[in-house]
């Protein structure tokens, strides 16, 4: 018989990434309140900011002590430089001390098989980490619709649930919110390109623009998404549920590392 001691109140650690911003003549490494709101409320853990420091910080370390790691959304786009691309004014802003800190996170959580779940810039800084390569301001592709978010004073239009993706059958995402046609907020400039290593395709546009992708070669939740399931998840299920799945995943970890530390009784 097993013994384990766990605390199902207890709410296991996440890393969140951090975005690198200037104000008041500081720089302060932050992450939009919606993302931290969303995982405690819906996913029932507690969010740890990781400073965007790159090579200066310890990630092994950082993993022996979190039981998940999320990507969050952001204003930048990953640096061209990363995946093979030409950087330009118009396709900033860029942040490379975040990317210099994502990257290296998202491949160590995967080599470790610590729950991951990418959102928005994540799923791009997933793909990126992995090999992958990224399309640039898709919007002037010709014959394809206008995925940024439209022009309002309205922070909830913006955000609005309007567009309709296709997850496909069999998927993992289809054991979460089901597979077929549901309608999301999807508000992006950059694309997954070329697939990275690992990868494979969960949910896609109407223009088959890639909209989810989960790593194939880790037993952990690993998933990325392109849209915001942050901003809705206290009203839209499909939102609560991701981060509901999530959040399960990383309390499996907690309990499967608290199991391989105690002795096994009969």
């Amino acid at each position: 018989m097993s013994c384990l001691n766990i605390d199902e109140k207890k709410q296991p650690l996440i890393a969140v990434s951090t975005d690198v911003r200037q104000l008041y003549n500081y720089l302060w490494h932050a992450a939009p309140q919606q993302y931290l709101e969303a995982a405690v409320a819906a996913a029932g853990v507690f969010p740890v900011l990781v400073p965007s420091f790159g090579d200066r910080l310890d990630f092994e370390q950082l993993l022996d002590a979190v039981d998940g790691v999320m990507i969050t959304g952001s204003g930048s786009n990953v640096h061209p430089s990363l995946y093979g691309g030409d950087a330009s004014e118009a396709n900033g802003p860029y942040d490379p001390a975040r990317d210099s800190t994502t990257l290296p996170l998202i491949r160590k959580a995967i080599d470790h098989a610590v729950p991951l779940l990418a959102i928005c810039r994540g799923i791009q800084e997933l793909n990126v980490a992995l090999g992958g390569t990224l399309a640039t301001e898709i919007q002037d592709r010709p014959g394809s619709p206008d995925h940024r978010a439209p022009q309002s004073d309205s922070r909830d239009e913006q955000f609005a649930i309007r567009q309709t993706v296709t997850v496909k059958p069999g998927s993992c995402l289809a054991g979460v919110i089901g597979a077929g046609d549901i309608k999301v907020n999807s508000l992006h400039r950059q694309a997954v390109d070329r697939l990275g290593t690992g990868l494979q395709v969960e949910v896609v546009a109407e223009d088959g623009t890639v909209e989810a992708v989960s790593v194939r070669t880790t037993g952990a939740f690993a998933v990325g998404v392109q849209w915001h399931p942050e901003y809705w998840v206290k009203s839209d299920e499909a939102s609560m549920r991701i981060f509901r799945a999530f959040g399960d995943a990383v309390r499996a970890h907690a309990a499967g590392r608290i199991g391989n530390q105690q002795p096994q009784s009969d």
